[in-house]
């Protein structure tokens, strides 16, 4: 994939970077019998219809692919890569030899079609791609999709472009590095990480270049409380009143400690 930043022809293309997906494979029949539609409020109530979250709404309709996310074992081969609209990062149909079955999972950086692909908890030879646990997994290097517990749910570094790093270990714990830069101490006995980055890494350039395309992605905008009236936002009126910043409830924020100590 590369990214490209269009002329200014018209002002929806000013300061405008787009990722080009020419080279992703679109729909086949293997992949439409997994797809499947859901319904989404986008931030109102079901019962009444009102706005119960602010800032979302409107977005086009997409279907919802089910990922693998499973810790149990399996050797398959990467047959293509696909765009999901519900992620950043890019999806791989992996076909299982053991199972005999076809299921998608999150495509490593570098990882092409044809790629061999497996998931097991014994000492094997690494390479990318390779689902192991993270006693297995060499100081140093650089891995994605952690979960912290025996769930399947993968937790940490599943989006665009992220990463986790294996600073230390020793026999039941080890200590990991997150794509915020915090690092966490956790047990090696359940969790498991994929050895590689993340696909997509040009996500973070991407620069929309007009309101409608975020419409598009169900965020609707939002208006600042200096702009209000007094009797909408605590800021409302001509200034904010020599106040400190709060938010439409009058909540403390901008400074408020979020974490105790």
């Amino acid at each position: 994939m590369y990214s490209q930043k269009f002329k200014v022809v018209i002002n929806s293309n000013r300061n405008k970077i787009k990722i080009f997906k020419n080279l992703l494979s679109k729909i086949n029949k293997i992949n439409k019998k997994s797809l499947k539609g859901f319904h989404s409020f986008q931030g109102r109530s079901s019962q009444t219809g009102r706005i119960t979250v602010r800032h979302k709404g409107g977005r086009i309709k997409r279907l919802f692919r089910s990922l693998n996310f499973d810790n149990k074992n399996f050797k398959g081969i990467v047959l293509t890569t696909m765009y999901d609209p519900n992620r950043s990062s890019f999806v791989s149909l992996v076909f299982d030899f053991q199972k005999k079955f076809f299921f998608k999972t999150l495509t490593t950086n570098f990882s092409v079609p044809g790629s061999l692909i497996l998931c097991t908890h014994k000492k094997i030879d690494l390479k990318l791609g390779y689902r192991i646990p993270i006693s297995n997994i060499p100081t140093g290097s650089l891995f994605h999709s952690l979960n912290l517990s025996n769930t399947n749910n993968i937790q940490i570094a599943k989006s665009a472009g992220s990463y986790c790093q294996l600073l230390q270990k020793n026999l039941k714990t080890c200590k990991i590095k997150i794509p915020s830069g915090k690092c966490i101490e956790i047990l090696n006995k359940f969790s498991y990480g994929t050895l590689g980055i993340l696909s997509n890494s040009c996500y973070r350039n991407v620069r929309v270049g007009k309101a409608g395309i975020n419409r598009l992605k169900g965020r609707r905008p939002g208006v600042r409380g200096i702009a209000m009236n007094p009797v909408d936002h605590p800021h409302g009126g001509r200034t904010n009143g020599g106040i400190h910043w709060k938010t439409p409830w009058g909540i403390p924020t901008k400074g408020k400690l979020t974490v105790k100590k």
